[in-house]
């Protein structure tokens, strides 16, 4: 169970034996992929203890503020991975949250509660009324039927595919293909089980020719991308590709942690990273192999 950050800091010391059971950044690469939480979190909130003294799986209360000015409290995997599908500002504060988002409807029970009228027998007991219905069976996944028949491992043009929304990307695409003479126009991967409701995965970057998935990675605008929630997905997209039988190579930027054995990290794309995503080429596919593509 969680517990206040000075009880939890004094069991720490009396534990290790020392004053400062933490050095200040002992977790420093760990916060650093979330300014938005570095942001948020204030010492004097949290007995002057450091956000990088506090370990991400420590089972602690700790007190964040928004820039809106709400207080709260979450452990730091709570917050760690409080981004989801929502892509704003506000989904790393639970308060900004509820407010982004417009209440619902009261349902039936509460809305003629609240008008003072009697409950009806049916919505005063709903437990009696649910103990007679059978529960329904639950929906089976549906997959998207616009997947072309084609073998496992297949590089192919999907209509499902999103669309490249960073320019970053697109310069990467552009070294990229400009270095190497591989196939283009391809945005999509036949793989042998569902990933999100289809039989297909979408690198930013295919190479069909050395099955070399090519990813470039940022925390985005509001530091929302790739972390939390996300990063379990692109988990799972590795590994989706890696059974199709392909690598992947992710250039990750602003101070993301390599998830794969072949990741970049990089402050910026240039020339230099340029020549580093082709030597790791070179060690995935053979120089022999990628030096044949070269332009």
């Amino acid at each position: 169970m969680p517990e206040r950050v000075q009880l939890w800091w004094a069991r720490r010391q009396f534990s290790k034996g020392a004053e400062v059971p933490y050095p200040v950044g002992s977790y420093r690469e760990a916060w650093a992929p979330f300014p938005a939480l570095i942001r948020q979190y204030h010492p004097d909130l949290n007995a002057g203890i450091v956000l990088t003294q506090i370990p991400p799986a420590a089972d602690v209360l700790l007190l964040w503020q928004c820039e809106a000015g709400h207080t709260f409290a979450a452990t730091p995997d709570e917050q760690r991975r409080r981004p989801a599908r929502e892509r704003r500002r506000s989904a790393w504060c639970p308060e900004c949250a509820d407010l982004a988002r417009p209440a619902r409807a009261l349902p039936m029970r509460d809305a003629v509660t609240s008008l003072g009228s009697p409950v009806p027998a049916a919505v005063a007991n709903p437990v009696e009324r649910t103990v007679l219905r059978p529960r329904r069976p639950r929906p089976k996944q549906r997959v998207c039927p616009k997947t072309p028949d084609l073998p496992v491992g297949e590089a192919f043009c999907s209509e499902c595919a999103p669309k490249p929304a960073s320019q970053a990307e697109a310069r990467v695409r552009a070294d990229l293909f400009a270095r190497l003479a591989v196939t283009q126009g391809r945005n999509a991967v036949r793989v042998s089980r569902p990933f999100f409701d289809h039989m297909e995965v979408w690198p930013d970057i295919p190479l069909p020719e050395l099955r070399v998935a090519v990813e470039y990675d940022s925390t985005g605008r509001h530091g929302l991308e790739h972390v939390g929630n996300r990063e379990d997905a692109d988990r799972r997209k590795d590994r989706a590709l890696r059974a199709a039988g392909w690598e992947v190579v992710r250039i990750r930027t602003g101070r993301l942690q390599p998830l794969g054995p072949h990741d970049l990290q990089l402050a910026t794309w240039n020339g230099a990273g340029l020549r580093r995503l082709i030597d790791t080429l070179r060690e995935i596919r053979g120089p022999l192999l990628v030096d044949s593509y070269l332009v």
